[in-house]
């Protein structure tokens, strides 16, 4: 196996089984979620055909390692993480929004600074502004949480109140929330010679009390910058060198795929597939800070994936 990019699991009280773009996620008790992070990878909200090796292990373990690292700012959905591509958790009513937070004029929100817009999710933006230029203070601009398949929408917060996607007082929390949550990011990422430049999180209740759900500070759902590349090159307008996914999106762009209807995906070739494994483990092992110790992917892999499923699930 070079990747595994689907999951068929029945567990003891599986209640329901979910498939997102990358996660299989499996409901048990109508309480718990086992969350598998597998090797698909998105783009433009299309589901590659392949996967990408060892795509779903750096996920969680990053993951898992910043829900840990952020507990004391707000209390996350995670119990346990018993496998390198599996996180065990609550199961918590999301939020029908996800929260953007910008650090920089970059990726999307230039491809609309540029296009002449002045305004993102109803926040004004200045004049004069170049691409990956900081902006003044980090801005939270949400979307829609589409289902598979759709397109995520840009949404503004007085929009998301009017119309009671979320309610005035729970919005404005997942705001301090976000911010302080990216505030965190920024300082373990500086930490490592790195820059978070935007990222997206996830929320979610629990009875009355507000859950953090998901993934954290993943290359899925983060951009960094090289601190230093971007000291050195934001003077001169180059572009710094960055640890996301928008080196794939600018890749499909280059070949003429861009998620429109009607448009083929170029063929993804094993060294596309390899090139894109190697930034991933890139990304991990500087934002981690350790070599990335992959888990082989060998007869066994998907068995022992199950029994450690099934042990932790046996304790809850």
């Amino acid at each position: 196996m070079k990747s595994i990019i689907e999951t068929r699991f029945d567990f003891p009280g599986q209640t329901a089984k979910y498939t997102g773009k990358v996660r299989d996620v499996y409901t048990i008790d109508d309480r718990i979620l086992v969350m598998i992070a597998t090797d698909r990878i998105s783009a433009f909200d299309v589901v590659f055909p392949k996967g990408i090796t060892y795509k779903g292990q750096i996920l969680n373990k990053i993951a898992s390692r910043f829900l840990d690292d952020t507990a004391d700012i707000v209390p996350n959905w995670k119990i346990a993480s018993p496998h390198p591509m599996v996180t065990i958790g609550y199961k918590c009513k999301p939020f029908p929004v996800e929260m953007i937070v910008r650090g920089y004029l970059t990726g999307s929100s230039w491809r609309t600074y540029k296009s002449g817009a002045r305004t993102l999710c109803g926040i004004p933006l200045p004049e004069g502004m170049r691409e990956h230029e900081a902006f003044e203070k980090p801005i939270v601009t949400p979307t829609t949480k589409a289902e598979i398949g759709a397109h995520d929408q840009d949404i503004s917060k007085d929009e998301i109140i009017r119309t009671g996607l979320v309610s005035r007082e729970d919005y404005e929390q997942l705001e301090k929330y976000a911010l302080a949550l990216f505030a965190r990011g920024q300082e373990i990422a500086a930490g490592k010679g790195l820059i978070l430049v935007d990222t997206k999180y996830e929320f979610g209740k629990l009875g009355e009390k507000i859950y953090l759900i998901d993934e954290i500070h993943t290359p899925d759902s983060s951009r960094y910058f090289y601190a230093e590349d971007y000291k050195q090159n934001f003077p001169q307008s180059l572009p710094p060198r960055q640890l996301s996914k928008e080196f794939v999106r600018e890749w499909l762009m280059e070949n003429g795929f861009s998620g429109q209807q009607g448009q083929k995906m170029p063929l993804l070739t094993d060294q596309v597939i390899d090139n894109i494994s190697k930034r991933y483990i890139e990304l991990y092992e500087n934002i981690m800070g350790t070599a990335f110790e992959a888990t082989p992917y060998d007869d066994a892999f998907y068995e022992n994936m199950e029994a450690c499923i099934c042990n932790m699930l046996a304790r809850l």
